[in-house]
């Protein structure tokens, strides 16, 4: 009787639903939602059954497909009935949404929910930042790690275009979850241990809005968008304003390229250029006898623009704007093994191999005094106005006072091995200190204890630098074993930052004009580096010597360094530019008031 009552009530018949009623239950029972609703006007028509079918219990093929197609209709009816009044929250009235799937699929909003999932997994798992940031680049952006050569700031200009072009301005934000005490507690327990599970349901460490769940619906259910103007889609009208049709060139709407404005005003946006750094030096001078030692310190360039060399048992000097060049004096019976200018004047300190340091006036040409203390060769040398340092081999350091008759006024003991660089910062009056026992120590002025004792190096510290940018910034170098620039905080006693260069360090020079600082290399890329501080990113490296680059100073402007290596040359290389104000009229390290006469070129 129900059949009866659905086919008078004039159910449908879909041309797709005449089949066996055995797959009609199967399919009903799987996908409840295909039965199509009866289109009004249209009444099931029942032929009338033969004379002699219902004696035999059977009927004819036409009356007999049509009976089966009703009872499937009817199954369909109830099976749907039923499924309705069994989902709580669904409305009798709601209208079916409509699908078009085969129509339109925006493939870049499916792929932006996906990488908002990544995106917040990424941020609860910070370590795995790093790893997945350069998957999701790769895969999205498909380009690989830049080479030395290339800009290395081409990753984050096309990381940031991909993200502006798949989140627009809104990028997805999750704060990892807090966790509790007692996680905190379980956590730091032992990696074996097991921990009986909790009775309740386990807690989603996701967001409520990120929790996998099983879709209701068809997945892809999308429909022509025709209500949103920022995501590319036609509009169905002209944009208005208040003032009449929105004639914004602009606008995104009337855009012809499939990336958004703000995009390409990223992509033309100007990059500033990194600095030019000429990798060839503009002048080399031949310096026979210039001893391969890591541990001496033979080259200074003084206040007065004149470099002063120690080659052998002789010191030499070369005007850096008449490029003449002088022998200044021979020691005898002795090497020299150490030279350092005065700030302000044109007297010169030589370190010998004896243990001697003597004061010459270069201008004169004349040997004002000659100190002793030391029992071994003097390798360092540094001044603060009138007080003249010296470490030496013998493990000890000396303060002099070049204006007493005293030899010495201040010994200092601390290290346990030769003295190999020393430094003073004058605006503090604190002097830094390394030697080859792997220590480098702070000292308050002229006070016999140190104030500081670094033992970060693992190798001889000899490469010294006081920051002139910054207050109390130490940057120190170590040597093969180590090949390390670690910078100090010598007001609070800690370590800054720290680098490893690859190669030993050999010198350290800050510049005078910008925040950077130059490093010279030994074993085994014997190179010069020019490094870009805080971030410590490689402003150039220069490559010549064939030697390790044990010698390094820098012009009294601030421009030029020369370097010297024991392949017995002198490179001069225009690193750090011009500074506001006259050059020399050759244009070779210019800055500083000539004072010494023009000198012979020595034959």
């Amino acid at each position: 009787m129900g059949i009866n009552g659905d086919v008078s009530n004039g159910a449908a018949l879909s041309p797709t639903m005449k089949r066996p009623i055995q797959e009609s239950h199967s399919s009903a029972a799987a996908s409840p939602r295909l039965s199509t609703p009866p289109p009004p006007g249209e009444r099931l028509k029942v032929e009338p059954s033969h004379a002699g079918s219902s004696r035999n219990g059977r009927s004819s093929s036409r009356s007999t497909d049509i009976g089966l197609d009703a009872v499937d209709h009817a199954l369909r009816r109830e099976i749907g009935r039923q499924h309705r009044e069994s989902t709580p929250g669904a409305s009798p009235s709601r209208k079916r949404q409509r699908i078009n799937g085969d129509r339109y699929v925006d493939f870049l909003t499916f792929f932006s929910s996906v990488l908002v999932a990544d995106w917040s997994l990424i941020a609860l798992f910070p370590r795995g930042l790093a790893k997945t940031s350069r998957q999701v680049s790769v895969s999205c952006m498909k380009m690989g790690r830049p080479r030395p050569h290339q800009d290395k700031r081409s990753g984050p200009r096309m990381g940031s275009f991909t993200i502006r072009e798949l989140f627009e301005n809104s990028i997805p934000q999750v704060s990892p979850p807090s966790m509790s005490p007692e996680h905190n507690r379980l956590s730091h327990g032992h990696a074996t241990r097991s921990h009986t599970p909790p009775n309740g349901p386990p807690p989603s460490s996701l967001p409520s809005n990120l929790t996998p769940s099983t879709p209701h619906k068809n997945l892809f259910s999308y429909m022509s968008p025709r209500h949103s103007i920022a995501g590319h889609p036609t509009p169905s009208r002209t944009p208005q304003s208040r003032h009449g049709p929105n004639l914004d060139t602009r606008s995104e709407v009337y855009s012809l390229s499939p990336v958004r404005y703000g995009s390409q005003q990223l992509l033309l946006s100007p990059r500033r250029q990194p600095r030019a750094v000429s990798k060839v030096p503009y002048k080399v001078l031949d310096a026979p006898e210039l001893a391969d030692d890591f541990y001496l310190n033979l080259v200074d360039w003084g206040n007065a623009n004149v470099l002063g060399v120690g080659l052998g048992s002789s010191v030499y000097m070369w005007n850096a704007q008449t490029s003449r060049v002088n022998k200044l004096c021979t020691l005898e019976d002795d090497t020299v093994t150490s030279v350092s200018w005065i700030q302000k004047g044109t007297h010169i300190a030589i370190g010998t191999g004896k243990g001697l340091v003597q004061i010459w006036d270069a201008e004169r040409q004349r040997r004002l005094r000659t100190m002793v203390g030391h029992t071994n060769r003097v390798g360092a040398l540094a001044w603060n106005t009138h007080i003249l340092t010296s470490g030496s081999r013998d493990r000890s350091i000396y303060h002099r006072d070049v204006r007493a008759p005293d030899p010495w006024m201040r010994k200092l003991v601390g290290h346990k091995q030769e003295v190999c660089g020393l430094k003073w910062n004058c605006e503090d009056g604190q002097l830094a200190s390394g030697g080859n026992d792997n220590k480098l120590m702070v000292w308050d002025k002229l006070s016999d204890s140190p104030l500081w004792k670094f033992s970060d190096h693992t190798a001889a510290v000899k490469a010294i630098a006081w920051s002139p940018h910054q207050r109390g910034l130490l940057a120190s170098g170590g040597g093969t074993a180590d090949r390390r620039i670690i910078f100090h905080d010598t007001v609070r006693g800690t370590v800054v930052n720290e680098i490893d260069t690859g190669s030993q360090v050999c010198n350290l020079a800050w510049s005078k004009n910008s925040n950077e600082i130059v490093s010279t290399h030994g074993y085994s890329q014997n190179q010069i580096v020019v490094w870009k501080y805080p971030s410590m990113t490689q402003v150039a490296s220069l490559t010549g010597h064939t030697y390790r680059v044990l010698y390094l100073a820098m012009s009294p402007d601030g421009r030029v360094v020369v370097t010297g290596a024991g392949d017995e040359t002198l490179r001069f290389w225009n690193v750090f530019g011009k500074r506001g104000g006259r050059m020399g009229e050759d244009g070779e390290g210019g800055g500083g008031s000539i004072r010494l006469q023009e000198w012979g070129v020595i034959r």
